[in-house]
């Protein structure tokens, strides 16, 4: 696995969804982490937005953000825990087209490294929706640190090898 030097990076559009009853913009330590990492990567902040834990808010805003040609990726942090309030997996259920189950577990194996055996709380997933990449982490800096740091800085990134999230972009909507 190895960067492609003859490859010319190229900047992907991200979206950042907190999803949490309690923060606000000024304490979003975990949605600060994930725009400092993908902007230091070079890649475009296409928008930042937090909402409550509410399947509908979420749904709402993940549609307005898969219909908008402005935005190839989004992620969010927060609510893929187990408790009542944790709902973020259910919404995307219901806006993608297919599901990436491989993030998710090999994600859960990278935060095993970290956490141990309490990486078994996550539910983080990840999936396509009309052509729209979105991955839902857990709400901790940890947790997106890892989920960036361990995955998405090589699969958001044309010049990894053998192969990676971006050179699939002009496909995700074919027929």
């Amino acid at each position: 696995m190895a960067i492609d030097e003859g490859v010319a990076f190229r900047p992907v559009r991200i979206a950042v969804l907190t999803v949490s009853d309690t923060r606000t913009l000024a304490d979003d330590r975990s949605g600060d982490r994930l725009v400092e990492r993908l902007t230091s990567a070079g890649h475009v902040l296409a928008d930042r937005a937090i909402v409550s834990d509410d399947p509908e808010q979420i749904v709402g805003k993940l549609h307005a953000w898969i219909d908008d040609a402005g935005v190839d990726v989004i992620l969010t942090t927060g609510g893929t825990g187990v408790t009542g309030r944790d709902v973020t997996p259910e919404a995307l259920a219901r806006v993608r087209d297919k599901e990436i189950p491989g993030f998710g577990e090999l994600f859960r194996w990278l935060s095993y490294q970290s956490i141990g055996t309490s990486t078994i709380q996550s539910r983080a997933t990840a999936c396509v929706a009309r052509g729209t990449y979105i991955f839902a982490l857990p709400g901790s800096t940890g947790a997106v640190t890892d989920a960036w740091d361990g995955i998405l800085a090589t699969q958001l990134d044309i010049r990894h090898k053998p192969c990676n999230f971006v050179e699939l972009m002009p496909r995700l909507m074919e027929r």
